[in-house]
């Protein structure tokens, strides 16, 4: 049966693999992107998440069967409040802003993580970000380098998932997340070819077990298979997609 998805930052990459797996099964698929989407805004700004929200209700009236907060920029964006206005506070309005139409179709939200995720302690910035200080946690990411801001985005996007879950169920949503590693798209690009960042980037590539960077479609297929029958079970989760990066650095961490 066709369902109903709207997703953000559907035009390349991870997004792209997304929206293409979810149209292969005949859904429809509504993406917010800063150019090439059904809706385009600018998610750094409050205007532009607006915007998408009122999008995303116009085209989708009848409800949601998912939604899929996937725009992200990454540690080679600067300044680096670009990274918690984007991956964080951006992702967490548009969720909260269509929170109703999934509710009227017992829909399913996935958000977009990171194996970084767990590399950073949960600190002052990943408070700021979930007690939704946005101008607080920008002046302190700016303060920091990029790779803090980064990993700390996905930090604060897997706490929020897991501290909502159980409000969400009641509701009768459910909320999972993937997170992936190094995948190959022009996100990843972007880093490879930073001055500062690239080199340590292909030097942790070069470690990952099961021996090669990522594909988008890989990630796109898990995040088909929590949409679907499979994911019935499942809300408040983390499924790590990084060839076992996750388990090579943190045996021990489950």
């Amino acid at each position: 049966m066709m369902g109903i998805y709207a997703m953000s930052g559907g035009a390349t990459g991870i997004g792209a693999a997304i929206r293409e797996r979810l149209c292969q099964d005949g859904h429809k698929v509504i993406v917010v992107d800063l150019n090439d989407g059904d809706i385009c805004a600018d998610l750094s700004e409050y205007a532009g998440r607006q915007r998408a929200i009122d999008g995303i209700r116009q085209l989708c009236p009848d409800g949601l069967d998912g939604f899929i907060p996937c725009a992200g920029v990454g540690p080679s964006v600067r300044p680096p409040s670009l990274i918690a206005r984007i991956n964080y506070f951006a992702a967490v309005a548009l969720t909260e802003g269509v929170l109703d139409l999934l509710e009227m179709r017992k829909g399913r939200i996935v958000m977009i993580a990171s194996n970084s995720a767990p590399m950073v302690e949960h600190n002052d910035y990943v408070d700021l970000l979930l007690d939704g200080k946005e101008e607080e946690a920008c002046e302190l990411a700016d303060s920091r380098d990029t790779h803090s801001a980064y990993a700390g985005s996905k930090h604060a996007i897997c706490c929020w998932l897991r501290r909502r879950s159980g409000e969400f169920a009641r509701r009768g949503i459910r909320i999972n997340g993937v997170a992936p590693g190094i995948v190959r798209t022009p996100l990843t690009d972007k880093v490879l070819d930073d001055k500062e960042l690239g080199q340590a980037m292909r030097d942790f590539g070069d470690t990952v077990p099961l021996g090669s960077i990522g594909q988008p479609q890989q990630i796109a297929e898990m995040v088909n298979v929590l949409f679907g029958p499979a994911g019935e079970y499942m809300t408040g989760s983390l499924v790590f997609i990084d060839g076992g990066h996750d388990a090579m650095l943190r045996p021990d961490g489950f």
